[in-house]
Formats: structure tokens, sequence, C-alpha cells
């Protein structure tokens, strides 16, 4: 891994951005792999990333501590784990832009949902139902660990639940936690996280916290309406996004 100083520019950019998303901007988050893809692998730019997210993450846990919601990380987090399980047993068998297509097309799903319901002045809230809880956190473990994108599946549960914006972001906070210290082992296996990248996490470190604050302040100054429509602006740029990759890829 060559470590210019375009590299570290580019690493700082990716880290800084996780930690917003960690702070409770999610939209940013995608934009981690792909800088860091112009110098190195995808694959290789993911591991490199999942110490920052696990960082973030433990940082973010504080910062919104007493800020979640219970029912949904009690379903969330052991589906999520039944996730990453399943995505390390097929993950050899499941091309990464048949994942892609997947999580763009549940994400765009929702959102027509979603506007389909506005127009009909429909602002019901949905419960947390365990049946809905399990698929969606299995689904978000699953496409979590092949391609770092649980976003789309997890918003997919949450959202139409209505939830104040601090408990949103911190259940998010919580269940990511839990499953990215559950891929750490697999990308350890696969190769994808050695210690040349764990090193790393000495110099990008400050960065990635500095992020995750400024990530929080922000979602605490929005207010909550903007707050949702920057995520769900987000989830539909996302979206267009993978269905792009895939394109690209099989054509």
């Amino acid at each position: 891994m060559e470590q210019t100083a375009t590299f570290w520019i580019a690493a700082g950019a990716a880290t800084f951005f996780v930690g917003m998303s960690k702070g409770g901007i999610p939209m940013v988050a995608m934009l981690g792999v792909p800088i860091l893809s112009i110098f190195i692998a995808p694959g290789m730019a993911a591991g490199l990333l999942l110490p920052m997210y696990i960082l973030s993450d433990v940082y973010a846990i504080w910062l919104f501590r007493g800020q979640y919601s219970a029912r949904n990380v009690a379903i969330l987090v052991p589906a999520g784990l039944i996730g990453v399980l399943i995505a390390f047993l097929v993950v050899s068998r499941v091309p990464v832009e048949a994942t892609k297509l997947i999580v763009a097309l549940i994400g765009l799903t929702y959102l027509a949902d979603a506007l389909r319901k506005r127009l009909a002045q429909d602002f019901r809230p949905r419960d947390a139902d365990i049946a809905r809880g399990l698929f969606w956190g299995a689904v978000s473990g699953f496409t979590s660990y092949i391609s770092h994108a649980g976003g789309p599946p997890y918003q997919a549960y949450t959202l139409p639940q209505k939830l104040p914006k601090m408990t949103f972001a911190g259940t998010s906070a919580i269940v990511f936690a839990c499953i990215n210290w559950a891929k750490m082992p697999t990308y350890v296996l696969a190769g994808q996280l050695t210690w040349d990248s764990l090193k790393l996490i000495s110099v990008l470190a400050p960065v990635v916290l500095f992020g995750a604050w400024a990530g929080y302040r922000a979602t605490r100054w929005l207010p909550e309406r903007m707050f949702f429509a920057l995520i769900n602006t987000a989830l539909g740029l996302l979206c267009l996004k993978l269905l792009w990759e895939v394109g690209v890829a099989w054509l």
C-alpha cells in the first residue's frame, strides 16, 4: 500500500466521512470506500475502513448514550449477527453486484412506498414488530458484511417508525457497532484487514473521532424534518449509485 501524500489526504477524507456517518449523518458514509478505491482495491478499502467504523461506533454509542430504542436494539442486533454469519458462509457464492442490486431495490421500494403514503396523507408510524425486524436486521448484517451497505435495509425498517432523530441515530450506532465487531474476525481471515492497515488507526483515529463529533453536532442542530429529508435524499442517491455500479459491472 503506497502511502503517498495524496493517499493520506484521501484516507483522511474517507475516515472523516465515516466518523460523520456514525455521528448521525449516515448519508456521507457512501463516500468512504469510493474515495479510497482510487488508490487501493475496493475490498482492501473496506478492510482499511472497518477499524475506523468500529472506533467511531464506540464513540457514537457514548455520544448518544441513553438515546436509543431498546426494543429495536433487542430485535435488530441478533438478527444482524445472523446476517453476518450467513454472509460469511455464502460470500463466495454471491456476486457483489447482486448484493448491490438487492440493496438498491430495497431502498427504492421503501422510498416509493413513503412517497405513496405522503401523497395519501398517511403519517401513521409503524410498530417495531419482531417479524419485520428479524428480516430487515438479517438483511442489514448480510449486506453490511459484503459491501458495507447495511444502511438501506436498516432504514427501510426504522424510518417508517418515525422515531425521534436522536433515537434513530443512537439506535443505528448500537446496531452497527455490534455488526461491525462481528465482521472483524472474518475480515482478518479473508485478508482484507492486515497488520499494516491496523497501524493506520493511530494516525487516523483523531480524524474519525472528530468526524463523529461533527456529525453529532450537525444532527443536534438540524431540524427534525430537514434531518429525515436529508436521510431520504441520501438513501435515494445511494441506491442510484449502486444501480450505476451494477450496470457498469454487468455491461
